[in-house]
């Protein structure tokens, strides 16, 4: 018997339509999947639901993957693919297995022999590089930094320090509550002349997108940021 696929199936960075940012192929993809391998059930829910899936929602079988899996959770969500069937893994938001333990599952597939077919759709990292205006050859994405403040700067100035002795681009994201307190922490640890993007937002229609020079961002009021998915960039000099 043939194994079934995983197809990583992009979503939506928030509530606009589904024309806007998904491929019109890959939502026909999703369309055709009865089974899902989600991070959030609810969110699937009402993502399959903005990709006008034909099959009612409580038909379909949506699997949430543990925060945490083990190899047995591993493998019994990808057992029904090994009999066959294709799947379809979703994030909360944006593409699976990119800041996101959907990898976990990835990587067992592979070991399992299981095609994986990644889908085209929004990535927030991408997006933010794209319009920084920062250098895109050279970048690394660090996930969240430390919540404690004394840690948090010290985090940041590594980072700065990092990117100027490689021309390199350092991205990191933070829980959008705390976003505010982010920005003041770069404004006030980065030097001067380094480069900070600000973008959050990203596909809505309340997107905004800004790079500026440290010693600029300290001439302008502080964006509005709070509950606001923000990706944060720098880049030294």
């Amino acid at each position: 018997m043939l194994k079934g696929k995983l197809y990583l199936i992009p979503v939506s960075l928030g509530p606009s339509p589904s024309s806007l940012t998904t491929p019109a192929d890959v939502a026909t993809r999703a369309r055709s999947l009865d089974y899902f391998v989600v991070e959030n059930a609810k969110t699937a829910r009402a993502e399959l639901k903005r990709l006008e899936h034909p099959a009612p929602l409580r038909d379909l079988d949506i699997r949430e993957l543990p925060e945490k899996p083990g190899m047995a959770d591993l493998d019994g969500l990808l057992a029904p693919l090994i009999s066959g069937r294709d799947a379809g893994l979703m994030s909360e938001a944006g593409c699976p297995a990119v800041a996101d333990p959907g990898a976990l599952l990835v990587r067992r597939a592979h070991e399992m022999n299981i095609a994986v077919v990644p889908l085209v759709g929004p990535s927030s990292l991408l997006l933010a590089l794209m319009a920084s205006g920062l250098n895109g050859q050279s970048f690394a994405f660090h996930g969240y930094l430390p919540v404690d403040e004394e840690a948090r700067n010290k985090r940041i100035r590594e980072l700065e320090t990092e990117s100027a002795r490689h021309a390199r681009t350092q991205l990191f994201i933070e829980t959008p509550y705390r976003n505010g307190r982010m920005f003041e922490a770069l404004r006030n640890s980065c030097r001067p002349d380094t480069r900070l993007c600000v973008a959050c937002d990203l596909t809505l229609e309340s997107e905004s997108i800004t790079t500026r020079r440290i010693a600029d961002w300290k001439k302008t009021p502080s964006p509005d940021l709070n509950r606001r998915p923000t990706v944060f960039l720098i880049l030294a000099t």
